[in-house]
């Protein structure tokens, strides 16, 4: 069975959240994706985890489903076109603050657990190092190396993925508080890591640079702070669908199961360049080097972006491929493509939500809409601006002003002619359509 998991993600108890992140509107807006299986996320928090006791049943092993009782009023609001089973799978990121070989280190992991009893076994240890009430997403003066060897503890089928691996400030090879090795994070316990994150600012390709990473593959996942952000990252399996296909795909070499990743255009993420936000600064690789690392502005040192990093730590040629590599998709969220083809700034606008939901209601989930359907079938219910997005999108025709330094990048579909083209389209339309009457 071929489906889409987006397993790291966070509630309405994590800080700088949407209050509607809750299991009901993950599970509607899982299903206008296309995805069928979504971490819970803040698994370890005692409010959220009383919560998933209360709405989620056992379906196949280690995976669970929203109760009826929940599901139904969701159900009636979501398009026939759209409607799948969504599983819900126990996940939760823990950001370990410590100090390892004279450096402050901070690195966020993502845990997946099988089962209710092995998530309060976790809660039970880790809520005796710290407090995990505050925050859905705890933060611990923990070792990476000693959580992982907790996570392990609670089951043999629990599991750590070095989060967002690249991430300057919160990653295990992150260039302000992170490592060059993972060995030197996990050390004696690295054999029991066997997958990690790309993150959104950096793409699998740049990832198969690094022999150190060959042993892992490579997922992606979307790190919501709202639901409207699930699965702008995703892994894509063609498994069995249960907990253990899940980790027989990522763990054992051999298996097939994952085969393939979605991504954001890496440029698009918040720290692909390095920069200085506070002087507007973006910088690429060789030009930070060149200016030494400090910004030509104020002449303070830079955040050191994932395209740098990436630089510092490489040793093969772009073009090279890892022992483990799967293909992926570069793609640009449905809302922000039909925004660009509508010359608005927000794809929160009402024009772009009511296209949104009609391309959906129409034609299917918005997975299916970016990558599958024909062209002709997307320009009939949404028009031309809008097949014509996605169509560049495909193709990688595209403009973008890397993000940097906490900013998110800028991409262009379109030039100005685009829409003076289509402005002189409609004007010699309405012209005509006007004199015909």
């Amino acid at each position: 069975m071929r489906f889409y998991a987006d397993i790291h993600l966070h509630s309405y108890h994590s800080r700088a959240t949407s209050k509607d992140l809750n299991l009901e509107q993950l599970f509607y807006w899982a299903q206008l994706k296309g995805l069928q299986v979504v971490g819970t996320g803040d698994l370890i928090h005692p409010k959220w985890l009383t919560e998933l006791k209360q709405k989620l049943e056992p379906t196949e092993e280690g995976l669970f489903r929203l109760k009826p009782t929940y599901a139904k009023e969701i159900e009636r609001r979501i398009p026939a076109s759209c409607r799948g089973e969504v599983r819900f799978m126990h996940t939760v990121e823990i950001s370990s603050i410590y100090k390892k070989f004279d450096r402050v280190r901070k690195v966020h992991n993502v845990v997946c657990i099988p089962s209710f009893r092995a998530a309060e076994d976790l809660q039970s240890k880790l809520g005796a190092i710290g407090n995990i009430a505050s925050d859905g997403r705890p933060i611990l003066g923990l070792d990476s190396r000693d959580l992982l060897e907790i996570v392990l503890t609670t089951d043999p089928l629990s599991y750590v993925i070095p989060a967002h691996i690249w991430t300057p400030w919160f990653s295990v090879l992150g260039s302000a508080s992170g490592f060059d090795r993972m060995e030197d994070c996990f050390s004696d316990l690295t054999k029991h890591i066997f997958a990690v994150e790309t993150g959104l600012s950096s793409d699998p390709s740049m990832n198969w640079r690094l022999q150190q990473l060959d042993p892992f593959v490579l997922v992606s996942n979307s790190d919501a702070h709202s639901p409207a952000k699930l699965a702008r990252e995703a892994t894509v399996y063609d498994t069995e669908l249960s907990y253990p296909a899940i980790y027989r795909a990522l763990s054992d070499p051999k298996d097939k199961g994952l085969v393939g990743t979605v991504e954001f255009f890496p440029e698009e993420g918040k720290y692909h360049y390095d920069g200085h936000r506070a002087c507007k600064t973006r910088l690429c690789p060789q030009e930070t080097k060149k200016r030494n690392g400090l910004c030509p502005v104020c002449g303070k040192p830079v955040t050191v972006g994932v395209m740098s990093r990436v630089e510092e730590l490489a040793d093969r040629p772009e073009g090279k491929k890892s022992t483990r590599w799967r293909p992926y998709f570069n793609l640009i969220p449905l809302a922000e493509v039909i925004a660009q083809a509508k010359g608005v700034s927000s794809p929160d606008s009402k024009v772009v939500q009511e296209t949104y939901l009609r391309i959906l209601s129409h034609i299917g989930n918005e997975l299916f809409v970016l990558q599958e359907v024909s062209l002709d079938e997307i320009k009939a219910i949404a028009g031309d601006m809008v097949a014509q997005g996605i169509q560049r999108m495909r193709e990688g025709r595209l403009n973008v002003a890397a993000g940097y330094d906490g900013e998110y990048g800028k991409i262009n579909l379109f030039a100005q002619e685009d829409y003076q083209r289509k402005e002189g389209q409609l004007t010699f339309f309405n012209e005509h359509r006007f004199q015909a009457k």
